[in-house]
């Protein structure tokens, strides 16, 4: 187990404990985060604990072409319920999403701090929305770290039924027609599946980001 300090510096990926942990503090600095997604690290942390970096082994993903979008999804989507923007109000979307209760968690792993940090690089133009609208209210989204080739997902949110599914399918189609080859997940849970995402081995997704780097 690693303990950061002041240095701009990760350890591999491949030190990370079974959990997927690889270090303890440091910083949420636009510097130290946007090497830490270049290297296949994010934070996950909750209030009150130190930032915790992680690197998971599998690692969920969604390959573009593998999206699924079922039958009564499409049938949303064709009668245009929704209006979909991108990037449009990031801070909105990630303070939604800092506040929508989820099943099995106690608290939100989005603090102040990390939503402060992130909004930095929004400013940057490295995290970027997708806002889900209905009768101009915003009823749902998503945001993430945008890599170039690969988009890292951290979070999205919904207030009404469907509405982060049309984000992340609005999404997805976004980045096909931008030729982006791979939406990083981070880790597995049953919607994700049922959206055609999948787990890989640690090596084949830094192998991956690997390439992309380049």
């Amino acid at each position: 187990m690693y303990y950061l300090s002041a240095p701009l510096f990760f350890p591999p990926v491949f030190e990370a404990n079974p959990r997927g942990i690889l270090a303890i503090g440091g910083d949420l600095s636009p510097e130290r985060l946007q090497l830490a997604y270049k290297s296949g690290i994010f934070p996950w942390f909750e209030e009150g604990e130190p930032i915790i970096w992680w690197s998971p082994n599998p690692r969920m993903v969604l390959f573009l072409d593998e999206l699924i979008v079922s039958k009564s999804m499409r049938n949303i989507l064709n009668r245009n319920i929704f209006k979909v923007t991108f990037n449009l109000n990031f801070r909105a979307v990630i303070s939604n999403c800092q506040k929508i209760k989820r099943d099995g968690q106690n608290g939100t792993w989005i603090t102040n701090n990390m939503i402060e940090a992130y909004c930095k690089l929004n400013e940057l133009g490295i995290a970027k929305s997708v806002e889900v609208w209905q009768d101009n209210q915003l009823v749902g989204g998503l945001y993430g770290i945008d890599l170039g080739n690969i988009f890292c997902g951290e979070s999205m949110f919904s207030t009404v039924s469907n509405a982060s599914k049309v984000a992340f399918v609005a999404l997805v189609n976004q980045l096909k027609t931008a030729n982006y080859d791979l939406l990083d997940c981070q880790v597995y849970n049953s919607h994700l599946e049922s959206l055609g995402c999948r787990e890989i081995d640690r090596e084949e997704f830094m192998s991956i980001l690997n390439v992309f780097k380049k």
